[in-house]
This record gives C-alpha cells, structure tokens and sequence, in this order.
C-alpha cells in the first residue's frame, strides 16, 4: 500500500471520525470533489465553449436563441455558482469540523502519552535511587 493511501486510510478510520454521516453532507463531499478536479473543469469550459460556437452559429443565421452578451449563458452560470458556493461551504465546515474533533483526539493522545512518560521517569528514578 503506498504511503499516501495508508495516510488517507488513517485520516478516515480516526476513532472521532468513524460515525456515519447523513445522505447530505456525503453528497456535498462528494459534489464539493468533483467540482475541485480538472475532469470537471475541463468538462465545464468545453460545454461554455460549446454553448458560444452553438449560439454564435445561431446568432449568424438570425435566430435568437441567447441574443449577444449571452443572457441565458449568464443566468445558467450564475445558477450553478448560487448552488455550487453553499455546497462547498457545507463541505469546507464539515472538514473543519473533522479537524477540530482530530486536534482534540490528538491533544488527549498526548496528554495521555506525557502521563505515561512521566510515570516511567518516575520509576526510572526510584529504580536509580535503589541501585545507588
């Protein structure tokens, strides 16, 4: 297994982390992934790309399918901006939220380690002051 796939193994078998999540916010998760890859960049400008030859090919011929600046254009852009932002914030929260629980987690593993260490110095110490 390489080392980053044991790393993102760790990161979701964390104790704090391992409850299940509603339908939702596995959906935004997995929307907010899509929406931050190449593969969907790549796809969302060849359909803009797409959209202007179509409408300008129709514009020559004088239709009016999306007259000049391109209205409808716009208002499907902003449509999937109003809808895209809240779902990225949903995941973004959701992340910060597993960060929190992890730095607590973290935080009490180590507090828990420093006691222990402290009771081996401990025991280190009266083992010395025997042996002397």
């Amino acid at each position: 297994m390489k080392k980053e796939e044991r790393k993102k193994e760790e990161k979701n078998n964390h104790p704090l982390l391992v409850k299940p999540s509603k339908f939702g916010q596995r959906a935004a998760d997995k929307l907010t992934a899509w929406v931050g890859s190449w593969t969907f960049i790549i796809f969302f400008l060849s359909v803009l790309v797409v959209w202007i030859i179509l409408n300008s090919y129709y514009l020559l011929l004088a239709n009016n399918w999306d007259p000049y600046p391109f209205i409808l254009l716009n208002l499907v852009l902003s449509c999937v901006a109003a809808i895209q932002a809240p779902i990225i914030l949903m995941s973004q929260n959701r992340e910060s939220q597993k960060d929190r629980q992890r730095a607590e987690y973290d935080y009490a593993v180590n507090r828990k380690a420093e006691k222990e260490i402290e009771d081996i110095k401990e025991q280190l110490t009266r083992i010395e002051k025997r042996l002397r």
